[in-house]
């Protein structure tokens, strides 16, 4: 993604949406997004002007002509084939969700990829996790809001995502205390993230034996 590029970011208001939308802005992309209105404040907060609903196909009208460069996609059926229709030539459509992979989309002219972490690999996984740091380190980006489910509740927790009613990121904590007097073992410890996880452990948790 590119400085000028119009970007469309569905569902924009969730931790996947608010992330994508602070890196696209940060890259310099004017960027489109949509969410269920009573969100809609909420990615406006973010520095969003072009909102659009999430929950019907009047994205398309909102947004047409503006010829999108790339669209994040996490919807599914008509919503696909609407997003396509707002591609410019040669654009570029990541498909974030599983329910709905296309093996066509009726435009040649169009790059699709199915998005999948793992397909990076550790070295270049590394590479973004440390401009990451960076980033929020210089305070360019900030992190999502988070709502967190004891594990008991986590029934509840998915037929809140379900239902789209959510805002940022939701966590399960797993209810059980670390025994300081047992090992814990930690894969990748010399790296930056294993580090800070390290630190953690021992002053936060009084964990002696890694």
């Amino acid at each position: 993604l590119s400085a000028g590029e119009n970007v469309l970011i569905h569902a924009a208001a969730g931790g996947v949406g608010m992330a994508a939308v602070q890196i696209a802005r940060h890259l310099g992309a004017d960027v489109h997004a949509t969410a269920s209105r009573p969100k809609w404040d909420v990615v406006r907060d973010l520095g969003v002007e072009h909102v659009a609903s999430s929950r019907d196909l009047e994205f398309e009208r909102v947004f047409a002509g503006r010829g999108m460069h790339v669209v994040l996609n996490s919807l599914a059926g008509e919503f696909i084939d609407a997003s396509v229709r707002l591609l410019a030539p040669e654009g570029r459509f990541i498909e974030m969700g599983k329910a709905d992979l296309r093996q066509d989309l009726g435009r040649p002219d169009i790059r699709y990829r199915s998005f999948d972490l793992s397909e990076a690999g550790p070295d270049r996984l590394q590479e973004m996790l440390l401009v990451l740091v960076g980033l929020f380190e210089r305070g360019v980006l900030r992190l999502p809001p988070v709502r967190s489910w004891s594990l008991a509740q986590a029934r509840s927790a998915f037929r809140t995502l379900g239902q789209g009613r959510t805002i940022g990121k939701n966590v399960l904590l797993v209810p059980q205390d670390l025994d300081p007097d047992k090992a814990v073992l930690i894969t990748g410890g010399t790296g930056v993230l294993g580090g800070i996880l390290a630190r953690h452990l021992v002053t936060g948790h009084g964990v002696r034996h890694l």
